[in-house]
């Protein structure tokens, strides 16, 4: 079955010969197509133009009218922990109150609380929590997203998130990419022994990871108090032996060195970056690496902002990400990543566009198929209410602006 969108105000990031990222100046550059149609036919985009070049002839299938409305590719979420357990708003009360990051970690909170919480979830109980959370980010217009285990840190309970994240993948319509984060905290019962726990992930978690095929990516949080260099760089040899490509948290809490080896190792992505000079821009500049930052954290947790200007200014493409977890960013709305972007780190809507979309859709390992509107690409796209600009999307940051989604050329 076909269905065909007519008389859009505005068609919005389209392409005719598809580019895998945006970066630097370009950036700054989206096209669009004004009173414009776009056909999909079974899953994909098969057509798209001005309304004057529309050729109706026979068509019975499905049409909607999108008079005074935009259409927009929809967001490409890479980097979320929305697999988890319960909530955390009383260590909010505490940051309220003054405590850092790193002393509610050291307090038992932060990740070791969620892996407790998580701990005493069934699996059924964490898919439900799950789907209700995967819902609500289809409603608010992501068509895809990544989705992180670590909350788990043993064997068992890791397994049991990737297989949670497995059965959205098989029972929701939006697309998911699956990472292991084995490597996102070092629990209790290895304090003092975090080699242990190293050894535990490489010789033990990967391998039975792998053996289900349970995750398409391998990730380290590399930082100040968490997981060294070297350390980061002997869990992504192995995951990378298991065909795991490497994404990494870099960079959150001070210069850790983990966007020179997540760059070293090919890493598909380097995350957070609030601290990054020009050593950092100079190895990104050289690679396939993208970079990508997630305000809604900083914006959370009252962080330094990363240099974001200066990256782009150096030629680098930035994809935004809303890290949507239950410690430090408990919200999956990309359009308010977008304002945050505009707001936050003076991004331009149209770079806001891109870091959100085709740049997202980079740092997933499907801007082939998603991430812009292009012929042959996967119909993920929503359409708005009536609205006057495109900058009118970051801009109105607390309006529900979505009037409806489709994912998978199936209008949801």
């Amino acid at each position: 079955m076909a269905l065909l969108i007519t008389n859009i105000k505005l068609l919005v990031n389209t392409e005719t010969n598809p580019v895998k990222w945006k970066a630097g100046i370009e950036m700054q550059k989206i096209n669009t197509i004004e009173n414009a149609y776009l056909l999909i036919e079974k899953n994909k985009i098969a057509d798209f133009g001005k309304m004057s070049n529309l050729k109706m002839n026979d068509f019975n299938d499905k049409i909607i009218d999108a008079k005074g409305k935009m259409v927009f590719p929809s967001f490409c979420d890479s980097h979320t922990h929305l697999v988890y357990a319960g909530s955390r708003e009383i260590e909010y009360s505490d940051k309220i109150r003054g405590l850092s990051y790193e002393e509610i970690a050291k307090r038992g909170g932060g990740i070791l609380n969620s892996a407790k919480l998580l701990h005493n979830t069934s699996e059924d109980s964490l898919y439900e929590q799950s789907l209700h959370r995967i819902n609500e980010i289809i409603r608010f217009g992501t068509g895809a997203v990544e989705i992180k285990s670590g909350y788990g840190l043993n064997i068992e309970d890791e397994l049991k998130m990737l297989r949670v994240i497995k059965r959205l993948k098989e029972t929701t319509p939006i697309t998911i990419k699956s990472t292991f984060l084995g490597a996102h905290a070092v629990p209790a019962e290895y304090k003092g022994k975090q080699n242990d726990y190293v050894e535990l992930i490489i010789n033990e978690m990967i391998p039975l990871v792998a053996n289900e095929d349970l995750a398409d990516y391998i990730d380290v949080f590399c930082d100040k108090g968490f997981f060294t260099v070297e350390e980061t760089e002997r869990i992504l040899m192995a995951g990378i032996k298991y065909g795991m490509r490497p994404k990494i948290h870099a960079n959150e809490l001070d210069f850790s060195g983990g966007i020179q080896v997540g760059v070293k190792y090919e890493s598909l992505s380097v995350d957070h970056l609030e601290f990054t000079g020009d050593e950092e821009i100079n190895v990104l500049k050289n690679s396939e690496t993208m970079p990508t930052l997630l305000p809604g954290a900083a914006f959370f947790l009252g962080m330094i902002d990363p240099p974001v200007r200066k990256m782009i200014n150096a030629g680098l493409p930035i994809a935004l990400a809303s890290d949507f977890n239950p410690g430090s960013s408990p919200s999956g709305n990309m359009k308010f990543i977008m304002s945050l972007g505009t707001i936050k780190l003076r991004m331009l809507p149209e770079e806001v566009i891109h870091a959100t979309t085709i740049n997202g859709a980079y740092a997933m390992g499907i801007s082939d198929t998603h991430g812009s509107i292009a012929k042959g690409k996967i119909a993920n796209v929503y359409i708005t209410k009536e609205i006057p600009t495109y900058e009118y999307m970051p801009y109105a940051y607390t309006s529900n602006l979505i009037d409806t989604v489709i994912l998978n050329g199936e209008i949801i």
